[in-house]
């Protein structure tokens, strides 16, 4: 398979397993590229991106924005928070003003779920999904799975268990999708009032004891609570979830094997997973990060080359 099979990044759920192994390929050339003394290759000179972000965001707009910079794209950061959203302007509206600026790419974050689908429909740029509500975060599962398949030579077969709010989580839902497409099996841990009604019909275990979900697994991915998306009390304290749900290098000492940490970040220190795991050997949090460079600038290149057709 040499490109995509689809026009857009809007979720995982719209993929093949070919295509996350393609886009693995591209990724594994610009990690090398990204080690080099020289950074940058001349691939997508003549490509505009715009990033557009309807909720804030550090992390994934710093690493698709210096994704798209090592590429050499044209880059327009767009902030809702300044904008003429705020007076009123629709979605589309403000695409559209962007796109006739002859932009080519569009990378946006929105809080409301299927906005990305919603744009696709209704504008003629590529779209790629930078998070929408609690629905999905494709570029974040593709750089988790990545990072497994660099620490233990591939995702088939491999045990993971998903920690902690898996309710507000859209990066929970991407990694469900892609680790099943690829051959892993798949838990999730957590209180039972942050763990959705619908995520057994998925075909996903649901443990609510912490020590035996991570007895199971070969990678536990531990999830952020994400108290702004929460509109009431889902458990009782920051204290009670982490003496429940909280990651500390005891528990990883106990356990009968060695285990590989993920964090999607930020992470909470102190709540859902201490300093002491967050910066040890069996961590690849720092890797992760690394590598959502990599991903990134591997999903802009293959869906810039459907462009260019």
């Amino acid at each position: 398979m040499s490109e995509l099979s689809v026009n857009h990044l809007l979720g995982i759920k719209y993929l093949k397993e070919e295509d996350i192994q393609l886009i693995f390929e591209t990724a594994d050339h610009f990690k090398e590229v990204i080690n080099r003394s020289i950074k940058k290759v001349p691939s997508l000179r003549d490509i505009t991106i715009a990033n557009i972000f309807f909720e804030s965001s550090t992390r994934t707009k710093l690493s698709f924005e210096l994704a798209e910079k090592r590429l050499s794209a044209d880059v327009i950061n767009f902030s809702a928070g300044q904008s003429s959203v705020k007076k009123g302007e629709t979605l589309i509206d403000t695409v559209n003003n962007i796109l006739s600026m002859k932009v080519d790419m569009v990378v946006m974050r929105h809080p409301n779920p299927g906005a990305g689908i919603f744009l696709s429909k209704n504008v003629s740029a590529s779209i790629i999904n930078a998070g929408d509500g609690a629905h999905e975060h494709p570029t974040q599962a593709l750089l988790d799975s990545f990072s497994i398949r660099e620490r233990l030579g591939g995702v088939a077969g491999k045990k993971v268990v998903i920690v902690g709010d898996i309710l507000h989580s859209r990066v929970a839902l991407s990694n469900i999708f892609a680790l099943q497409l690829q051959g892993a099996e798949v838990k999730v841990c957590g209180p039972r009032t942050l763990i959705p009604k619908y995520i057994e019909s998925l075909g996903v275990g649901v443990e609510t004891n912490l020590r035996k979900a991570l007895n199971w697994c070969d990678v536990a991915n531990m999830l952020r609570i994400q108290k702004e998306r929460m509109d009431l009390s889902y458990f009782p304290s920051n204290r009670e979830y982490t003496q429940q749900y909280g990651l500390n290098k005891a528990i990883l000492k106990s356990l009968e094997k060695e285990i590989v940490v993920m964090h999607p970040g930020p992470i909470n220190r102190g709540v859902e997973i201490t300093s002491d795991v967050a910066d040890s050997g069996q961590s690849i949090i720092l890797d992760q990060v690394e590598n959502g460079v990599a991903i990134r600038m591997a999903v802009i290149y293959l869906l810039a080359s459907k462009i260019k057709q």
